[in-house]
């Protein structure tokens, strides 16, 4: 992640993970985590490795979830390794030993103990810079890393994105409008990279779906320059939808001086950053508004879950913690113990389903995504394009 704020599981793999019997899969065959009230669940081993540095446990594979344990994100990461420690139990499975390795101080360092820990598989990390500084010894040492940044930029040469992309959002939610008559877009963007990636996504997106980009502006996050920024926008040229690729609370304060500028009518399109604010997308100024992400259908299941176990409510991208460690359970049946991890399953065409619905990686290492288009408004949200259930019929 990395490039925009933090924020933000489960059923089976085409074809595979249905054949798991997970105790979690109820009779209408959705994965739903257990998360039976009781005593908190103790956090997943940090780095407690036997008077060797090696782990006891020979006869297990060993998987290493590099998040932050504290500084700013700790919080989140915290998350994320609980979500893949229940994952672990509601699977019941006995044949993988995760062990988390705080980056807060440093990825670098962490990633050097995981290795030395004889850890096969890296699940993390979270920052896409993080991502990059892991990459290289990872790499050395033949171990796959599927991080859950959303930078496209770092995947690639053993390094898997595993995070929500926001190119495949605007991309889902401009083709959507274009299908429902809007052809002039315009752009509201943030400086920083996730901006700067959000540029080029809706440019392309733009172009693909056949419609014309009559204008794109970036802009600080204060209240001037978005004022400012949203006064220049198509000042000349009128559009008909105008995406804010920013959080939805951003959106709500920007909309009203849309609603003011040359183009009033125009509808409003958000991007998957929308999904973690569900507060926000009731407010009045949102509401006709588009926006696309992963389904938060199952992903309500697992909050609800975590909840029960941990006494709170979990980040959103804890179903990113979830979702890995099932892909590694689902995958670790024809993974001999000792042996690399076979990173070639990772590219299964037919993909596979979590938290976060269907999801495969495709040849550039990104994570290819279903994505559903929902609706906001005061009343609450609603899906107005569902996502596709698999990749049949896809390239």
């Amino acid at each position: 992640m990395a490039e925009a704020p933090a924020y933000r599981q489960p059923r089976y793999a085409f074809g595979k993970w249905a054949a798991l019997g997970l105790s979690v899969l109820l009779a209408s065959c959705q994965m739903v985590p257990k998360g039976k009230p009781g005593p908190v669940a103790p956090p997943p081993p940090v780095e407690a490795p036997a008077d060797d540095g090696l782990p006891r446990d020979q006869a297990r594979h060993r998987v290493a979830l590099l998040v932050p344990l504290s500084g700013s994100n700790g919080a989140v990461g915290q998350s994320i390794a609980n979500a893949a420690t229940m994952a672990l139990i509601d699977t019941g499975n006995k044949s993988v030993r995760m062990t988390t390795y705080d980056t807060g101080a440093g990825a670098a360092g962490a990633a050097a103990r995981a290795l030395a820990d004889g850890n096969r598989l890296f699940l993390g990390p979270l920052l896409s810079e993080d991502a990059a500084a892991v990459a290289p010894a990872a790499r050395k040492a033949g171990v796959p890393v599927i991080s859950f940044s959303n930078d496209a930029a770092v995947a690639g040469d053993g390094v898997f994105v595993m995070g929500f992309s926001p190119a495949q959002s605007i991309d889902r939610v401009v083709r959507y409008a274009r299908g429902k008559g809007i052809h002039r877009f315009a752009a509201l963007v943030p400086a920083g990279v996730y901006g700067r990636n959000a540029s080029t996504a809706m440019i392309r997106s733009v172009e693909g779906a056949g419609g014309t980009l009559v204008a794109m502006k970036s802009y600080t996050r204060n209240a001037k320059a978005i004022e400012k920024s949203v006064a220049e926008l198509g000042r000349n040229q009128g559009y008909e939808g105008v995406l804010i690729a920013d959080t939805a609370r951003l959106a709500v304060s920007a909309v009203p001086l849309i609603r003011k500028s040359s183009s009033p009518q125009a509808r409003i399109l958000g991007t998957e950053l929308w999904a973690a604010e569900p507060a926000a997308l009731n407010a009045a100024a949102l509401g006709g508004s588009w926006f696309a992400s992963v389904s938060d259908a199952r992903y309500r299941q697992l909050a609800g879950a975590y909840r029960r176990q941990f006494g709170k409510s979990p980040f959103r991208l804890a179903s990113l913690g979830y979702d890995s460690m099932l892909l590694v359970v689902s995958i670790a049946r024809d993974w001999r113990v000792g042996d690399r991890f076979p990173a070639d399953r990772l590219r299964d065409e037919d993909g596979f389903v979590g938290v976060d619905g269907a999801f495969r990686f495709g040849a550039s290492g990104v994570a290819q995504r279903a994505l559903e288009v929902n609706e906001a408004s005061p009343a609450g949200v609603k899906t107005v394009s569902p996502a596709p259930a698999n990749f049949q019929g896809k390239d």
